[in-house]
């Protein structure tokens, strides 16, 4: 007779301690649903005073069967019982709120908390809540409030700061968490070495690494690839390649960050090379590393390499092509004017072609002139961006078709797809300064105009002509120039140059690939100035030096 049947012929009879007992052995049997229902039908049936053990076993039962309708009517219970102040009872609660996102009854939860508890573990999950939603704001408005925070509490703010893309609040952070008193511990280090790379805070990212060697933290195999990618995301490779080389025994993800970073910087032979190495070490290499190999090779036009390591990864390794492999490999073929070859393996693929591969296609129709492919390229992308739209208005005006040009745009604007507006950004005393085309925003903008007047003066005397066919719209030619003049980049290097002396190295960032007369802008700039100038953008390094640049004008 099941215990169910029991109570219902035998009310009134059942004592709480062996109540628990009974629905402790239905939760142990694996039965959550049958411990729910054992609950209900002693609170029906029996005398049955539920204490705090009983609401555990409850609260567990829930989670493993991931009822929240069972969880909301024993929070509804616990309220009338005065039980929401024991902390067996109100973390649990808490994370299955958490868990089927539902924080708005999480917070109607957490906030009275605050007036009993000071313990930061329920502030953590609330964090981790709103975190896993990208909620950052949220988050924040919970750490602030939060009356301890401890090193979880910081940390999930700092990776959550990186993972949506909000690098300078998670340097602030960072710096916060410093000051507070705390030690960053690894996973500390390991988050805002990622914001510094991708915001290119090679500043910020120095002190970091010093503050590293001076707290001692063990630098495994995960800090030490975030080093070698910070520092050379920053512009400086040669120190991503020393902490690589200072590494006794190396871990595959080490040495495909290398790969990538030296891959990123258009050191083709040096990737081989490495690559060589990685081998005769006896590291195994993952499908992750011949996505760097076959990036460098697109990068420095190592065709030939590029089909050897594709058909490696397969009769070697072992390794099924994915998407990402397919996608590196067509860029590589459309890059080098291979274009009915890399359409071919497109049609060929095992998987399905993504709007990247597409566009790295669309890309080389456009610096091929490559109109009916590139008609046919568009088509084929299910999720039209504004870069593949201004990619094929590029191919109609760069061959005088307005009208076509001018039809790409109206059929953008139809569909309502925003155009992501360039982003330059230069990194300068430990703060960073962000420009778009035309700004004026920048208190010093006079000064930053005077100077960059000036530079293109300079320019033009020396040979520079404006790549005035790079302009999308059927305009004069002095309003072309007009329009090329003030890009982004252009006013980053202004600014710096303003604001450093002589010989001092230029670091600019772009949020989008770099344009052609920006490029043979700055090869002259370099020249005139005798200065470094590296540029990153959306693809890769630029290091222009004496007039030319380290990409050969492969890119």
């Amino acid at each position: 007779m099941s215990y169910t049947s029991c109570l219902k012929k035998h009310p009134m009879r059942l004592i709480f301690p062996y109540a628990n007992s009974i629905l402790r052995a239905s939760l142990e049997k694996g039965s959550p649903q049958k411990l729910l229902m054992d609950y209900s039908t002693m609170r029906h049936f029996t005398t049955f005073c539920p204490d705090y053990r009983t609401y555990v076993l409850l609260l567990r039962a829930c989670s493993k069967c991931s009822d929240i309708y069972a969880t909301m009517q024993i929070h509804s219970h616990l309220t009338k019982v005065g039980l929401l102040r024991n902390q067996d009872i109100i973390a649990p609660l808490l994370r299955l709120y958490i868990d089927h996102d539902r924080m708005m009854e999480a917070c109607e939860l957490y906030w009275p908390m605050l007036e009993w508890s000071t313990d930061p573990f329920h502030g953590n999950l609330m964090l981790m809540g709103f975190l896993k939603e990208g909620q950052l704001d949220k988050a924040y408005q919970i750490f602030k409030r939060m009356p301890v925070k401890d090193l979880v509490s910081w940390n999930s703010m700092i990776a959550g700061a990186v993972r949506t893309s909000h690098l300078k609040d998670a340097m602030n952070l960072f710096s916060r968490l410093v000051n507070s008193g705390l030690v960053p511990d690894g996973f500390s280090f390991s988050s805002v070495l990622s914001a510094c790379a991708r915001a290119g805070a090679r500043c910020y990212g120095v002190w970091v690494h010093q503050l590293m060697d001076e707290v001692g933290v063990d630098k495994n195999h995960l800090l030490i690839s975030a080093l070698v990618d910070m520092y050379a995301k920053c512009g400086r490779i040669a120190v991503s390649v020393e902490i690589f080389n200072s590494v006794k025994r190396k871990h595959l993800s080490t040495w495909n960050t290398m790969i990538r970073s030296l891959a990123g910087h258009g050191l083709g032979s040096d990737v081989v090379m490495l690559f060589r190495r990685m081998e005769l070490s006896g590291v195994v290499p993952d499908g992750v590393t011949f996505v760097a190999l076959l990036t460098a090779c697109s990068h420095c036009g190592m065709v030939e390499e590029a089909r050897q390591y594709f058909e490696t990864m397969t009769s070697k390794y072992s390794i099924t092509p994915k998407v990402e492999h397919y996608g590196a490999m067509v860029d590589t073929l459309s890059r080098a004017g291979l274009l009915d070859e890399a359409y071919n393996l497109v049609m060929s693929m095992a998987v399905k072609p993504d709007a990247v591969i597409w566009r790295a296609l669309l890309s080389a129709c456009r610096r091929y002139h490559q109109t009916k492919l590139g008609d046919v390229t568009i088509e084929q992308i299910a999720c039209q961006g504004s870069g593949d739209y201004a990619l094929l208005s590029n191919i109609y005006s760069s061959i005088n078709r307005w009208d076509d040009s001018e039809e790409v745009w109206k059929e953008m604007k139809k569909k309502k797809v925003r155009k992501i507006k360039g982003l330059s950004w230069v990194e300068l005393g430990g703060s960073t300064r962000e420009f778009k085309a035309g700004d004026r925003s920048h208190p010093d903008s006079d000064d930053i105009y005077r100077v960059l007047h000036g530079l293109l003066k300079k320019a033009k005397a020396e040979g520079y002509t404006p790549s005035t066919e790079l302009v999308t719209k059927d305009v004069s030619q002095e309003e072309r120039e007009e329009n090329l003049s003030f890009h982004s980049e252009k006013l980053a290097v202004a600014y710096s140059v303003l604001k450093t002396g002589p010989g001092t190295e230029i670091l600019v960032s772009k949020n989008l690939q770099a344009c052609g007369d920006c490029h043979e802008w700055m090869k002259i700039i370099s020249k005139l100035l005798c200065r470094v100038i590296i540029m990153r953008d959306r693809v890769r390094f630029h290091r222009f030096e004496s007039g030319c640049c380290s990409c050969k004008d492969y890119w």
